[in-house]
């Protein structure tokens, strides 16, 4: 699909915005589609279990997950048929690896600044009209303990689902275990699209109901904390 005007003046805009830190074309990469294939070799060290895929139809959707490993975007990458952007931390663009974030069109999220998110926010909307999938984890950072799902922040999941509310929602969960010869098994999962109504729901109900479809969907025990409060020592 071509680059709409607004997706050209975000990238510049975005570009400005993180200076030196090289961003790619968030959303818009025209490597994605090279680097997987190489990529698949992945599949000699994880296992790959999908349950679910099904149920996400072609077009644009908006995926809700766990997030336990900086594995996780990998192994949705490689495992789906489909163009899947997340938002990813913009220190991660400043790190070993960060170009696999980069040819793949991650968007970069600076957390605490406000005209970062918002651009951040902006382009999702780019996103979803180019017909991809748009992935949030609404932990807003890795769980500390690797195995649960801690509190889910509203700060950028409500207005992304109210901004949408004829995009699907698909609740999708993802675990680790040692598999044979020292091989670690990926259980993916992808739930049927979600019942939410963001033109009606508060911004309680719509977390709750995305709290409980992640937790329904991948088994894993809760904590009511913020996973970046832990981690900090709050």
């Amino acid at each position: 699909m071509p680059e709409s005007t607004g997706y050209r003046r975000l990238l510049d805009q975005g570009r400005r915005m993180y200076g030196d830190v090289r961003i790619g074309r968030p959303g818009c990469s025209r490597a994605y589609w090279f680097v997987f294939p190489p990529a698949q070799a992945l599949r000699v060290k994880y296992q790959v279990s999908i349950t679910g895929m099904e149920h996400v139809r072609r077009g644009p959707a908006i995926l809700l997950g766990n997030h336990l490993s900086l594995m996780d975007p990998i192994m949705v990458g490689i495992s789906a048929r489909w163009r899947s952007i997340f938002f990813t931390k913009d220190e991660v663009f400043r790190q070993p690896g960060a170009i696999f974030f980069r040819l793949t069109g991650q968007i970069p999220l600076r957390r605490g600044d406000e005209e970062a998110t918002k651009w951040a926010m902006e382009m999702s909307q780019e996103v979803l009209a180019m017909g991809h999938k748009l992935c949030i984890y609404p932990e807003a950072t890795r769980s500390p303990d690797g195995v649960s799902l801690h509190r889910l922040h509203r700060r950028i999941l409500v207005p992304i689902l109210q901004a949408h509310p004829g995009v699907r929602v698909h609740a999708m969960s993802i675990g680790y275990r040692p598999a044979r010869l020292g091989r670690t098994h990926v259980d993916l999962r992808f739930s049927p699209a979600l019942g939410l109504d963001p033109e009606r729901m508060t911004a309680n109900e719509l977390t709750d109901a995305v709290k409980d479809a992640i937790l329904e969907l991948g088994g894993m025990p809760y904590v009511h904390q913020f996973g970046r409060a832990i981690k900090d020592g709050a």
